[in-house]
């Protein structure tokens, strides 16, 4: 197995080191059910290679909340806006309707969903697929629901310029894309090492309520996740 510490830092793990602040959200409408849900099976464009099956630590040793200073703001788009670093949220869920949630490693006390960049070109279906896989090492899987709206969300300065000389791109902030999955494997095939081409991002995971998730998540991300849950209430409950 590769260790994960020569593989190359992802982005999303340079951005978290950086954002430790909070934004507002607007509502979402209604969420937008697939008329099929997509299945992660044999032959599917979506199908998923498991590369490795040994899990960090599974269970957190407690759960505290975090509180960072606001200076996000927010606003939910039928399209990204141009300037937005394009980006893609997964809820997954479990049979018990509870939610996937890992705490950060550069930021233990934050916790959160699994969420990740889209690639140039890249449907965002095939990046919520890709990125869960190179985050939590899940494979089995089935998208069942997707939000309406892009959530997009304002970096404050000094992050936007501690960004741009890390990414190389003047990015004014990201624009995500919501999806909701069920998880439709054994705990054991969670692996926080992922799939070996991305630096770990994760220290411990859990299912969590809708609730438990809100109050763990950092500040900044508590607007949205509030209305990305209720975009997807009628699955949680």
């Amino acid at each position: 197995m590769a260790s994960a510490s020569l593989c190359r830092p992802s982005i999303n793990f340079l951005l978290n080191s950086f954002i430790h602040q909070c934004y507002d959200s607007r509502r979402l409408p209604p969420l937008l059910p697939l008329s099929k849900p997509i299945y992660i099976t044999s032959g599917s464009s979506l199908k998923l290679t498991h590369q490795r099956k040994r899990p960090l630590i599974q269970k957190p040793s407690s759960f505290r909340s975090i509180t960072f200073r606001s200076a996000f703001t927010s606003s939910s788009m039928e399209s990204p806006p141009e300037g937005y670093r394009r980006n893609v949220g997964i809820c997954l869920i479990n049979s018990s309707k509870k939610i996937f949630a890992a705490s950060r490693l550069d930021i233990p006390e934050a916790w959160q969903m699994p969420q990740g960049g889209i690639d140039d070109g890249e449907d965002p279906k095939d990046a919520v697929i890709r990125e869960l896989r190179e985050e939590t090492g899940v494979s089995s899987a089935q998208i069942i629901a997707e939000a309406p709206l892009w959530l997009t969300y304002d970096f404050p300065p000094a992050v936007r310029e501690k960004l741009k000389v890390q990414w190389g791109t003047d990015w004014k902030g990201q624009a995500q894309k919501w999806f909701l999955l069920r998880f439709t494997g054994e705990d054991k095939e969670v692996n926080l090492l992922g799939d070996g081409t991305e630096k770990a991002e994760f220290g411990e995971w859990a299912w969590i309520s809708p609730e438990k998730i809100i109050e763990l998540a950092v500040d900044f991300k508590k607007p949205v996740y509030k209305e990305v849950l209720d975009a997807f209430a009628p699955h949680l409950h």
